[in-house]
């Protein structure tokens, strides 16, 4: 019986409309308070009664910080993969098991594709220096699977040889062949730097991240840099982490669209069971219904704003929360 409510609820995940998206996340966190004793116990301890969420915005989110010291798992099930989040020797990553890599690739293919088309269309070039050199990063297996998917002979990671990722990028520039750039934001601002060159038919993403590599910036003044060096009109960006499965994409001005599985809302600071309206800033919490078998419902330590159509931007980290990866500092942006 149990499989049967579970399989149709990935069924309604992976076809999920904006119409469909609250009911789903109501059966989703229903669910997963009847099978996961972690986000039970915590629902519980809030004395929330279940019975009586009947919207979104009623829905406790978990604390991202859980993930650190506990399993997050809904029911029984041993992980094909499990990622970790980058951080220093100090901190302790953040761990999340995933059940099923064949739905990690689905849901990550359907939420770059509805953005930008098939990868299939891209060179996809990863210059990750320091996320291929530590094990369990969901950013290095995410490109990966893109990498493989655009079977384009091009296509590959890049650690430190620039040279080859430059003679790459001339070559498919000679053939117009579209190219994805992904790196992570100190490894782009170097390449600015030493190579500043007019790139045509490229669509720049920055994942994030000095990595202490850098004196930290805002991504205004990152983009600025980028766009000047480059001679591009924008600068994408990726919003996602070790906790979530499903990502946010932004085409320029730090604007993030969430995938269809995904949705922002904003908490008040202070009192985190509180929800702000549009145009608030706050601390941002995440539906990711792709966390089926983890938690779909996930308090950040990343502070932000959302706005009416559902787009967000990014605007910070909360003072004692880790220097991760994929998180820059506030931007200028309103």
């Amino acid at each position: 019986m149990m499989n049967i409510v579970y399989n149709t609820l990935k069924l309604h995940i992976d076809n999920v409309t904006e119409t469909t998206f609250e009911p789903t996340a109501l059966a989703v966190f229903r669910y997963q308070v009847q099978n996961n004793p972690l986000y039970q116990e915590f629902i519980n301890l809030l004395g929330i009664s279940v019975e009586e969420v009947t919207k979104i915005q009623q829905i406790p989110f978990l604390p991202i910080q859980f993930f650190k010291y506990h399993t997050i798992k809904t029911q029984e099930w041993l992980p094909e993969v499990v990622f970790t989040s980058s951080g220093t020797t100090l901190q302790n990553p953040s761990k999340h098991g995933v059940r099923s890599l064949d739905w990690y690739n689905q849901c990550a293919f359907k939420a770059f594709e509805a953005q930008y088309g098939a990868l299939e269309n891209y060179a996809v070039l990863a210059l990750l220096p320091s996320y291929l050199e530590r094990e369990g990063s969901s950013l290095v297996f995410m490109v990966e699977q893109f990498i493989k998917r655009s079977k384009n002979p091009y296509s590959g990671f890049f650690l430190y040889n620039t040279d080859e990722l430059l003679q790459v990028l001339g070559q498919c520039q000679l053939k117009n062949q579209p190219v994805l750039l992904l790196g992570v934001t100190y490894a782009l601002l170097d390449l600015a730097k030493e190579h500043p060159k007019a790139l045509k038919n490229v669509v720049l993403m920055e994942t994030g991240g000095m990595k202490g590599k850098r004196a930290e910036m805002t991504k205004t003044a990152i983009h600025a840099v980028l766009k000047n060096a480059f001679g591009l009109e924008q600068i994408h960006s990726e919003y996602g982490m070790t906790e979530l499965l499903s990502q946010a994409y932004s085409k320029g001005n730090g604007l993030f669209e969430p995938s269809a599985t995904m949705r922002v809302l904003i908490r008040e600071t202070t009192d985190p069971l509180h929800l702000l309206p549009a145009q608030k800033t706050g601390g941002i919490n995440v539906i990711d219904l792709a966390n089926i078998d983890s938690c779909s419902f996930i308090a950040t330590d990343d502070l932000g704003r959302s706005y009416e159509d559902g787009t967000f931007r990014v605007l910070g980290r909360f003072d004692a929360s880790d220097l991760r990866g994929c998180n820059l500092l506030v931007g200028e942006e309103v």
